[in-house]
């Protein structure tokens, strides 16, 4: 019985099966394509300086990491502009990069020290940046959908014609939140665009013991709303597919559901040693490395180089010293202030 459960968690949904959007693929410039090399590797070396941090006990209560997702959180992101709203969840750093957030500012962030965004009152996503219409994650995961589906709404009223990205994991996509915003956001038109990312397992449940659907983007049909299953480790792709979301989204037609198929590559968190995932499905995954698929991409169109890889790489070992070093030297939010900004006056 378990070899069985076992052979039908790595058989299905290794993204061979994809559905594709029937749009034509907006092209990207070579400096477009730079930069979605650049945020991918970005998110992949800040999230490993996190790791260890949180290993050298510098880093209090969890630590998360979006290892596999880095195409699904800044391809989709990369397609917003200024006006447009993004909630993200917490293994979309890339998303955060994409969105014009500083490196300081997110190691602050994950350091919990007084000048972060939250004032030390947070060490992962949960914060708000207005300044960029980033507000960042719920941890009860769907309860971010309804705040989203909100945003959008106020923001048809106010006739601003902005955009409101958000993200939702395989196992959140079951949740009540889920349903009752899309149903809400299908029959007003709101222009929000929700993506699932399918990566394989809910924490430690697989996909296979949470749904029976051959495709999650099959539920946009019980909303009337466009849905589409993408291979998330394809940075071209989910840019092409989340670009037609935004733009359908921004005329005023509603709501899109996208459901990006890719691998959590480590545990739940930091803690977590994901000893259940089968080895085998892991070894499968590493094929499809979105980062690596990316360099590959860009050195066979001619845009990425060594010289300009080289260059990238030192500036962000350069970038994640600098913001280590500073994250490091703030203080922490001293006891008296732990009540303010908390309790209204």
């Amino acid at each position: 019985m378990a070899v069985a459960l076992k052979k039908k968690i790595i058989s299905r949904y290794l993204p061979k099966t994809i559905k594709k959007s029937n749009g034509v693929l907006k092209t990207l410039s070579k400096e477009q394509y730079l930069r979605l090399y650049y945020f991918m590797r970005l998110t992949r070396e800040f999230e490993e300086a996190i790791l260890n941090l949180y290993r050298q006990g510098k880093i209090v209560g969890g630590a998360y990491t979006g290892n596999g997702n880095e195409a699904t959180s800044v391809g989709s992101a990369f397609c917003l502009k200024k006006e447009d709203y993004l909630f993200p969840m917490h293994r979309d750093l890339g998303a955060h990069f994409a969105k014009g957030q500083s490196v300081r500012n997110l190691m602050l962030q994950h350091l919990g020290r007084a000048d972060s965004l939250t004032r030390g009152r947070d060490g992962t996503g949960h914060y708000a940046d207005p300044s960029l219409k980033i507000y960042g994650n719920i941890s009860h995961l769907a309860a971010m959908i309804p705040v989203a589906a909100g945003v959008a709404l106020a923001s048809k009223l106010k006739k601003e014609k902005s955009v409101v990205m958000t993200y939702i994991g395989d196992g959140g996509s079951n949740v009540g939140d889920f349903h009752e915003s899309l149903a809400m956001a299908s029959v007003m038109k709101l222009p929000l665009v929700l993506i699932i990312e399918n990566n394989q397992f809910a924490y430690s449940t697989p996909i296979a013991k949470q749904f029976i659907v051959e495709r999650l983007s099959d539920r946009a049909v019980g909303y009337g709303i466009p849905g589409f299953t993408i291979d998330g480790t394809s940075v071209d792709e989910v840019y092409r597919v989340c670009s037609e979301a935004v733009a359908r989204a921004r005329r005023g037609d509603g709501p899109t559901l996208i459901e990006s198929v890719t691998m959590r590559m480590h545990g739940h968190s930091a803690h977590d040693g994901a000893e259940y995932v089968p080895k085998k499905l892991l070894e499968e995954w590493k094929k499809k490395d979105p980062l690596v698929n990316t360099e590959k991409l860009l050195l066979g169109k001619k845009i990425l180089t060594p010289s300009i890889k080289s260059e990238y790489e030192k500036k962000i070992a350069d970038e994640l010293d600098d913001a280590v070093r500073f994250a490091l030297a703030n203080s922490y939010p001293s006891a008296e202030e732990a009540a303010a900004g908390v309790f209204a006056e």
